[in-house]
């Protein structure tokens, strides 16, 4: 715009132009730029008085020029300021010359620290000398104040970055853990490194209480730093509650006037350990409380996570570092439950091992006196430090086994089973057990030494119980169709941890496998001794005495089923002073063929009477069978001997041929077999001979030369052989030979003998 005249703008037309108004200002003096800059300008002699300020400056400091020119610069600095100044600032600046962005604080009036960035130029005489520090400084509080954001900020990504690296390892870690004392490892040095901790701890919980109002037992697995007295009073202090009242949130138990007022005992064996507070980590898997790990902090270090917004003494947890230390109460859970699985799978392999173990010592074991104390041998090198087996006779409860797995604890118990009472107190586990027919389970300590003192006989007896410790019992009913047979007890002394529900299932499966030994073993007893009762009556009695003759007869019965059988033998003496023989086998092995075998016999002395040869009488039996109503089929060898001649006539009807030793030789006599008892008829053939005096003649069944190992021409091969050794023995002691050569204490079949010496 121009004048009226097309020159310079006049007047209020000049003082509206802006381009004049710039001109202006860039005409007026320098020093209002200098005293009104956007930043503070100072000059200073080389002590640091100040010689020169603007007023940008002394409005930041609140002070005028006239407080500021002659004050020296240290006196507006902050105490490390002023170090600062002295070590570092003047140094540099007598060696650069000059110095750009130092962050200093300088004080304000008020006693507030104004953040600054300080740039100073040194100026020199021509000789080097300093005259004067120009300074220049800029307000840094948004920089300062963003540069904390970003350091705060960069602390938060490493540390949850760090978080996350604890979280990873922690993971990895407990996937390799096996048992509860590997998490424990793990869970502990994690979580006291994340703590930077001064002690930590994992308590669990044990068991499971029978009540639910009952409180559950805490049990420390692994402890770094925390002492046992510290436990024990953090324990005490909760009433045994741990677990309970800390699974409802994260929780800390602070060193403080309070605390030293209710837990004088926990106070003090914190300020023993030198710890301030103890944070409490919840270890849980699935709503289930698992235990807690307990963290012991002492003097806070620079850099703990604590809350910043909370000061105080109780030390807040940190939001983030309370997320971790719930991740890890969460990871140790779930790796105590997959451990728990895996040892309970683990376990149960274990107990099946050993009820098929059992099982096959069971099977074989020769008799219930053997396999019940096999068994107790087992029990207490697998399961238990005691084992006691108890059976039912006639005369009530008798004990058949008790074993220790210690030795000395071994010579305690014998001691003791010397000392047990006739009739036992009717509240002992066993009898209790017996009576009521269910398991007895005293699993608290202080109820079994109580009641174990209550059923002792005597004081001797008292004391042998409190030296073998014995303070938790199981005991067992055996039990088979009602019928009570007998008891099975396991012992546990203060050393071994409580017995588990698996275990007392164990134990239950136990006694009734061995209740079912026990109950055939008595039914085959029984059955043994009618089948004993009916061998005695079946086999005839003692040879007659024939002068001129020597007899022996001998039977054994097959040890596999039951005792009786169907061979058998006989000596009759027949009209004309003549005697008579025979020896037979019954097809089979049980009480029908024992039946048939005495029907046999009874029929074979009653043709006997008239005094027929060998081949007449079977020939009689053989047209007859169908009429004695005998049920089985059987081989027979009968023969007759006049003593005084010699004169021996022999038939048989399928049966051996009889063995004569005589003049140190033995040899097998030529009878030719007609067709076995009962098969179709068919004559028989008689041999006829002279038996020398001196002589022996052996009747035999075919049990003394079968086996299941060998052939039975073997078998007879053998027979030659013993008897050619036996030859001169009289016929008893011939017969004892045989059997102790021939035959083992196992035998599939019975065996009948019969020796006659014409003397």
């Amino acid at each position: 715009m121009t004048g009226p005249d097309g020159g310079k703008p006049t007047g209020p037309q000049r003082a509206r132009d802006p381009k004049s108004q710039l001109d202006r200002l860039l005409e007026d003096d320098p020093a209002d730029l200098y005293e009104n800059a956007p930043m503070g300008y100072l000059s200073t002699a080389p002590d640091g008085r100040i010689a020169r300020v603007n007023r940008t400056f002394c409005a930041w400091t609140g002070r005028s020029p006239e407080d500021l020119l002659g004050s020296r610069i240290q006196e507006l600095l902050s105490v490390g300021g002023r170090v600062f100044y002295e070590t570092h600032l003047v140094p540099l600046l007598r060696m650069q010359g000059a110095v750009r962005e130092i962050a200093m604080d300088v004080l304000r009036i008020d006693g507030s620290l104004l953040p600054c960035l300080l740039n100073a130029v040194e100026m020199r005489d021509d000789d080097g000398a300093p005259l004067l520090v120009r300074a220049t400084l800029f307000e840094a509080t948004a920089r300062r104040r963003y540069e904390r954001e970003l350091l705060a900020a960069q602390r938060l990504a490493e540390e949850s970055e760090a978080r996350s690296r604890t979280v990873q390892k922690v993971v990895f870690d407990l996937a390799a853990a096996m048992t509860p004392e590997d998490v424990a490892t793990v869970i502990v040095q994690r979580g006291r490194a994340a703590m930077k901790a001064r002690g930590a701890a994992l308590v669990l919980v044990v068991g499971e209480a029978d009540d639910p109002r009952e409180l559950p037992e805490l049990r420390p697995v692994r402890s770094d730093g925390v002492s046992v007295d510290l436990l024990r009073r953090l324990r005490e202090a909760a009433g045994s509650q741990l677990a309970l009242e800390l699974a409802q949130g994260l929780r800390s138990v602070v060193l403080d006037a309070r605390l030293r007022a209710d837990q004088p005992r926990l106070a003090a064996a914190m300020a023993a350990d030198g710890v301030t507070d103890l944070v409490i980590v919840p270890v849980s898997a699935d709503s289930k409380r698992l235990g807690v790990l307990v963290l012991a902090r002492g003097a806070p270090k620079r850099g703990d996570l604590i809350s910043l917004e909370e000061p105080g003494d109780q030390r807040p947890l940190h939001p983030a570092l309370v997320d971790l230390l719930w991740t890890l109460g969460r990871q140790a859970g779930q790796a105590l439950e997959r451990v728990r699985l895996y040892e309970q799978t683990r376990q149960q392999g274990e107990r099946t091992g050993f009820l098929l173990e059992a099982a096959r010592l069971m099977a074989d074991a020769a008799d219930v006196t053997e396999t019940v104390q096999r068994l107790a041998d087992l029990v207490v090198s697998r399961l238990a430090d005691v084992c006691v087996i108890d059976l039912v006779t006639e005369h009530g409860l008798a004990r058949s086994a008790a074993r220790h797995r210690d030795p000395a604890g071994q010579r305690l118990l014998d001691r003791l089973r010397e000392r047990q009472a006739p009739s036992r107190s009717p509240v002992h586990p066993g009898v209790r057990a017996l009576r009521e027919g269910r398991t007895q389970w005293l699993h608290d300590p202080a109820e079994g030494r109580a009641l174990l003192a209550e059923v002792a006989a005597d004081d001797e007896y008292r004391e042998l119980v409190e030296v073998l410790k014995l303070q938790r019992v199981v005991s067992v009913p055996m039990i088979v169709d009602g019928r009570r047979l007998g008891v099975v007890t396991l012992g546990g002394d203060r050393q071994r941890p409580p017995f588990t529900a698996a275990a007392v299932e164990v134990a239950e499966q136990l006694a009734l496998q061995l209740s079912q030994v026990v109950e055939r073993a008595q039914r085959f007893e029984f059955e043994e001794r009618t089948s004993h009762t009916l061998q005695a009556s079946l086999l005839p009695p003692a040879p007659p005495e024939v002068p001129a003759i020597a007899t022996a007869v001998r039977y054994l019965a097959a040890t596999q089923g039951v005792d009786v059988g169907g061979d058998w033998y006989d000596v009759v003496r027949l009209p004309g002073d003549q005697v008579a023989m025979a020896v037979g086998d019954v097809v089979g092995h049980d009480i029908t063929a024992a039946a048939t075998m005495g029907q046999l016999r009874s029929v074979t002395r009653a043709m006997s009477v008239d005094g027929p040869s060998p081949a007449v009488l079977v020939d009689r039996l053989q047209r007859g069978w169908e009429q004695f109503g005998l049920q089985r089929m059987a081989t027979a060898l009968f023969a007759t001997l006049d003593p005084a001649t010699g004169e021996l006539r022999i038939a048989s009807a399928g049966h051996l041929p009889p063995l004569l030793c005589s003049a140190g030789e033995a040899q097998f006599l030529p009878v030719r077999p007609t067709r076995m008892l009962g098969a179709s008829a068919a004559p028989a053939e008689e041999w006829a001979g002279v038996l020398p005096p001196g002589a022996t003649l052996v009747l035999f069944t075919d049990g003394l030369v079968e086996s299941r190992g060998a052939d039975i021409d073997a078998g007879m091969d053998r027979l030659l052989e013993v008897a050619a050794r036996s030859c001169a023995a009289d016929p008893g002691e011939l017969c004892d030979r045989l059997l102790a050569e021939l035959t083992g204490a196992h035998r599939a079949d019975d065996i009948a003998l019969l020796a006659l010496t014409r003397t």
